[in-house]
């Protein structure tokens, strides 16, 4: 009895992704009803609608995990100790810039977006998801560059928080260049750039296969 009313041709899967799209081009706050309904297609009624998301709040939340669990996966990099630190920042990076140019979704990252897409203080909570993401890149990034001086590759003097700081505000930076216009090329030749920041901070090759306390010691 739930689904009386809905459309025969009601895909939810293929309006879950119409709806995430809706959130990540305008936000949760100024993505109405009207316009999720009509983006599903097949005139789905409001009772339809709710019976199959629940509310906008839900919906929105849905939408989230399908993003976080797909296109938020480009900085999985990040937390993989079996990538050299470098490689790891690296290829988020890259990986970052061309899903945030691809044609066939919004522009622009959803998460580095998020306080466009963020609800209103009143329902704060429901884009609790995405602070949290961002929160775990930063993490990552903090961490990649650790591991890069544990290990020996930069400098022991290296600032590792200010390090990390710019590699997370460069990301979050591409999605107001992509959302611009900047094409994939333009974002992956500045990534390129970027990552001559990690090799200024490198050890000298000579001394990068040694140990720690066989620097020290010399």
């Amino acid at each position: 009895m739930a689904t009386m009313g809905r459309p025969r041709s009601f895909d939810r899967d293929a309006a879950l992704t119409q709806a995430l799209h809706l959130f990540w081009e305008h936000g949760f706050d100024a993505t109405s009803l009207a316009q999720l309904k009509e983006s599903l297609g097949g005139g789905i009624s409001a009772p339809s609608f709710y019976a199959a998301f629940g509310s906008k709040e839900a919906l929105f939340q849905e939408a989230v995990a399908l993003y976080l669990a797909t296109h938020g996966q480009v900085t999985a990099s990040l937390h993989d100790p079996a990538l050299a630190p470098r490689q790891a920042i690296e290829t988020a990076l890259r990986r970052s810039a061309a899903m945030q140019c691809e044609p066939d979704h919004p522009r622009g990252c959803m998460v580095a977006l998020g306080t466009m897409s963020a609800p209103s203080p009143a329902n704060a909570s429901v884009a609790r998801p995405l602070q949290v993401s961002r929160a775990e890149t930063s993490a990552g990034l903090l961490a990649c560059v650790r591991r890069g001086v544990g290990l020996g590759e930069l400098k022991p003097e290296t600032d590792i928080q200010a390090l990390a700081t710019v590699f997370d505000s460069f990301l979050n930076g591409l999605s107001t260049l992509a959302r611009d216009g900047a094409d994939a090329a333009r974002l992956d030749a500045a990534v390129t750039q970027l990552m001559r920041l990690w090799d200024a901070a490198r050890i000298k090759t000579a001394r990068a296969g040694r140990s720690p306390a066989q620097r020290t010691a010399s």
